[in-house]
């Protein structure tokens, strides 16, 4: 188990933090950059989880202790035995969830805007932050070597996300369809 003693260190003052294995690296260093665009994913989650029903809180609940074994897992380099890994049972799962939803909803006709409703629009912003969070992982990935599983789970909730925040516009009812070209009539 984790204890949290205390939070401020000083042990970050000079630009440089450690990695769960004790290495010391700069705060803007890749893996860093990684960890914290999971982190910055994970906040999106629980901002979601504040306008989602209870089934919908409780997989989101799960995807966010998910993440935490994410960033545990990307904040020891390496093969280090014994410790917390992601694995591939966590992307079926996610992929499972997602096919579920995904088959309860009318094909696209076109591209959709974020919006429609409150929880829809958290949905969409969650993805896009973890978008972003994947391209510091693809990036850490082209730079070191990480779990292969990371890159799939990471890809994969963004795609889960997509398909939660059309659930959430009413099973696509309410989704904001691009108009290309022009706007769309008020």
């Amino acid at each position: 188990m984790i204890r949290i003693d205390r939070v401020t260190t000083r042990g970050g003052d000079g630009g440089e933090t450690s990695l769960g294995d004790g290495t010391r690296v700069r705060k803007d260093a890749l893996r860093i950059e990684a960890i914290g665009a999971v982190d910055e994913a994970n906040a999106a989650l629980g901002l979601l989880r504040l306008h989602a029903d209870a089934a919908t809180d409780a997989l989101l609940a799960r995807i966010q202790n998910d993440l935490f074994d994410y960033g545990a897992d990307l904040c020891v380099p390496g093969e280090a035995g014994g410790r917390l890994r992601m694995t591939d049972a966590s992307c079926a799962r996610l992929e499972a969830e997602a096919e579920a939803m995904r088959a309860g909803l009318p094909p696209l006709t076109s591209f959709i805007l974020p919006g429609g409703s409150t929880a829809a629009a958290h949905a969409h912003v969650a993805r896009t932050v973890t978008r972003r969070a994947e391209r510091r992982v693809v990036a850490l990935a082209q730079a070191e070597t990480i779990n292969p599983v990371l890159l799939r789970y990471i890809n994969r909730l963004s795609d889960y996300l997509f398909i939660l925040g059309r659930v959430l516009n009413e099973h696509g009812a309410r989704d904001v369809l691009w108009v290309p070209g022009g706007a769309a009539a008020t």
